[in-house]
């Protein structure tokens, strides 16, 4: 299920995507990116609608990932 991040709170949004960017494994490349700045790249992303926010109502978690994945799981 696709969540519109417009819809939730500001706060809740932050730190969703602060969770999202800080989680082991997530990888920005060789170069050093701040949180600050990682945090900004995946909002952008959100705002532009190259990423979304996807809840999994089995395993109720939430995660954010590319449109293209989210569209091709949900065929």
């Amino acid at each position: 299920m696709i969540i519109p991040h417009q819809e939730l709170s500001p706060d809740a949004l932050q730190a969703l995507v602060e969770e999202f960017v800080t989680r082991s494994g997530t990888d920005y490349g060789s170069n050093e990116t701040s949180l600050t700045e990682k945090v900004q790249q995946v909002l952008q992303q959100l705002e532009k609608g190259e990423a979304v926010i996807v809840y999994d109502t089995t395993m109720e978690t939430c995660n954010i990932t590319t449109t293209a994945q989210a569209q091709a799981h949900s065929d």
